[in-house]
């Protein structure tokens, strides 16, 4: 039922107003002789439609529609201002205020009517489109997550095939995702950014899926031909995610091909050197090495986590970007929680 709030300090008149208003069945009407006293019933109440006289002891009329106007779901209400003869030059004021109409006194019966059933009908309508909008966007949003959710569970196992090759992985790339992100978050980039890096680190290394079994899964050392045939999973993986619409593989793509960069310019493939590298190439670099200095693989024992780290600050200006060390290992406490969470031997 639609809610009328009518103020106006003479009493008579709000007694006017409610007898013409009850021509319209199926409204409330709230009726206020102190500007003060509406306002604050209007802060805990629904309003439809506000009926204000101008000329009131403080707040006055102007004054109480533009605190109205602040409260929290009152900003498109309509409202009616009651103006006296001489009053013509207050409207301009007022319609700058949000006022959409305006009577003069006496308000004469028809037009009063008229006005509050145009503006109700208004109301209904303005409502019913922001609840249609509200359940539009609600929509969109659950459709959105559902395409989320689709290409987080397409990247996962796209990340997992990969992985099939190259068993002595188990839980490295899913360690690297978190890692990367809670470094993307110290060093204070936007929750989009660490999100689309968790899911895109995992595919630094998908372009092994290109490399001979002779070569990927041998056991000794590489000879110099093969290791040139092995570095070409770094490209061979940018060839593969490139050219996405996806955020997350465009960024995949870009870690892909720049994860083996190393900052002093000796890396591979395409030997950049310092901010030239991209960011998620230079975090996936440092993550990266230190998981895999941490993992036992066929060809080493695990380090221990203290020369990890010095390995990392040895790197400083290097291999490694030097404010990325140090980021990374400020945030130890919370790197080495992933480190139990996603354990190799929760992956067995």
């Amino acid at each position: 039922m639609p809610k009328v709030l009518a103020v106006d300090d003479a009493i008579t008149n709000l007694q006017a107003y409610e007898r013409i208003l009850k021509q319209l069945k199926g409204i409330e009407v709230f009726p206020y002789t102190t500007s003060r006293a509406a306002l604050l019933w209007a802060e805990d109440n629904p309003v439809d439609l506000l009926i204000i006289d101008y000329n009131m002891p403080s707040p006055n009329g102007l004054e109480f529609v533009e605190r109205f106007k602040k409260m929290g779901g009152k900003a498109d209400v309509p409202i009616i201002m009651i103006t006296g003869a001489r009053e013509h030059e207050v409207r301009y004021t007022a319609f700058d205020n949000g006022v959409d109409d305006f009577l003069q006194k006496p308000a004469d019966p028809v037009q009063f009517v008229a006005r509050v059933r145009n503006l109700l009908k208004l109301r209904e309508r303005e409502l019913k489109l922001a609840e249609r909008a509200e359940k539009l966007t609600e929509e969109v949003r659950r459709v959105t997550a559902e395409i989320g959710h689709a290409e987080e569970e397409t990247i996962f196992r796209l990340t997992r095939a990969a992985e099939f090759r190259d068993k002595e992985t188990k839980n490295h790339t899913i360690r690297m995702g978190h890692y990367a992100r809670l470094l993307v978050a110290r060093i204070g980039l936007p929750t989009v950014t660490q999100e689309t890096i968790l899911l895109a680190a995992p595919m630094h290394d998908i372009g092994k899926v290109a490399i001979p079994d002779s070569i990927l899964l041998k056991e000794g050392k590489l000879t110099p031909e093969e290791w040139e045939v092995m570095k070409g999973h770094a490209r061979a993986g940018y060839e593969i995610l490139k050219n996405s619409e996806s955020p997350v593989i465009q960024m995949g793509a870009e870690i892909a091909l720049s994860h083996h960069e190393k900052y002093d310019g000796s890396g591979y493939p395409q030997g950049l050197a310092g901010e030239t590298i991209p960011l998620s190439g230079r975090i996936c670099a440092l993550t990266d090495v230190f998981d895999a200095l941490l993992s036992d693989r066929p060809y080493k024992k695990a380090w221990p986590l203290h020369e990890v780290l010095e390995n990392l600050r040895k790197g400083k200006g290097q291999h490694f970007d030097p404010k990325l060390v140090d980021a990374f290992v400020e945030i130890q406490p919370e790197i080495q929680k992933v480190r139990r969470m996603f354990s190799d031997a929760e992956a067995a």
